[in-house]
């Protein structure tokens, strides 16, 4: 047996001690410390339990609760457990439109909770983030370690947005170096679809590199005002407001290369049944193992021995005090 904790023993034993000496021994001193009450409760001797019999079963409780404070162990010895999951690249837009309001409170606030989703959709699975608008740069390496990720993608705010249009080459090149050990190949894109221009070649590049392309979409097909980095509407030449509407040829292409798509919406059931989409499609890989300590938690059975004896020893149980009734009255 060991204990997980074993300072936080050695930590309460020194006023375990000290409380045990005060109770036991002065008992002046131990009225400075506590509340009358409490004293006279902890050494009443009206009680059927003797005095000292009482104060030991006290601090056998208390011992035994700091005990269970160390975290006993029984050690079963280490073993080694399999992980298995999908490797995947997820790619969020940063390009100038995702600061557009048709999605509280932006696109790009929006898009970044359902990133948030999918990883909890996905939690033993293999997963980089790159950001993208017309260049494209890794938020973080591929990692399981999904509390990491979503602090990755929360420091993502308005700073990042680049007014420039959006590169899809530019990311395909890099997902297929970051991808190029892995498969299968998949890339995941949270974006409203950037320009027909920019989509352009995109689906023969992806076949080239064998890259399955899943697509979720954020925005209205209505669209919204472009929005500039001081919160204005951004105006055209001819003096109106431009507009940003979603564009569904990604989506398009995302199924041409294998993939498929969705179109984002409020909650959390659109990111379930994409994942259960991604893993129809693939299978599980191996993605290596790791070795857990076996034990078996003991601190259960001193804390409830504990608690018992406390409670026993704090327990009112005074004697029956028997009235007598003579002429006088009662005594």
């Amino acid at each position: 047996m060991s204990f997980l904790y074993p300072q936080l023993f050695w930590v309460l034993l020194v006023p375990f001690v000290i409380f045990a000496l005060l109770v036991s021994t002065n008992k002046e001193q131990l009225s400075r410390v506590f509340d009358a009450k409490v004293l006279k409760r902890l050494s009443a001797s009206d009680e059927t339990i003797p005095k000292m019999l009482r104060n030991l079963t006290m601090f056998m409780g208390l011992f035994l609760m700091i005990v269970a404070m160390a975290r006993p162990v029984f050690s079963h010895g280490e073993r080694e457990v399999e992980m298995e999951g999908l490797s995947l690249l997820v790619g969020l837009d940063i390009s100038g439109s995702m600061r557009s309001q048709d999605h509280y409170p932006n696109r790009l606030a929006f898009a970044k909770k359902k990133i948030e989703q999918l990883l909890d959709e996905m939690p033993n699975d293999e997963i980089g983030i790159v950001a993208f608008a017309y260049s494209s740069f890794v938020l973080a390496p591929f990692t399981s370690d999904k509390a990491t990720l979503k602090m990755m993608v929360s420091r993502v705010d308005d700073a990042y947005i680049s007014q420039s249009s959006t590169d899809f080459m530019a990311l395909e090149a890099l997902s297929a170096k970051l991808l190029k050990e892995k498969k299968p190949k998949i890339v995941v894109l949270f974006s409203d679809g950037g320009d027909q221009e920019a989509i352009a070649g995109l689906e023969a590049r992806l076949k080239e590199e064998q890259i399955a392309l899943f697509v979720v979409l954020v925005g209205t097909a209505k669209g919204a005002p472009v929005i500039d980095s001081e919160g204005k509407a951004v105006m055209q030449a001819d003096g109106t407001i431009a507009i940003t509407q979603r564009n569904d040829t990604l989506g398009e292409v995302a199924v041409a290369s294998g993939g498929a798509y969705t179109i984002a919406h409020n909650g959390k059931a659109d990111m379930k049944a994409f994942v259960e989409t991604i893993r129809s499609r693939y299978p599980n890989q191996q993605q290596g193992s790791v070795m857990l300590k076996d034990q078996e938690e003991l601190f259960y059975y001193p804390l409830a021995l504990g608690l018992g004896l406390f409670l026993i020893a704090l327990s009112s149980l005074p004697r029956r005090r028997v009235r007598h009734t003579t002429k006088e009255g009662v005594s």
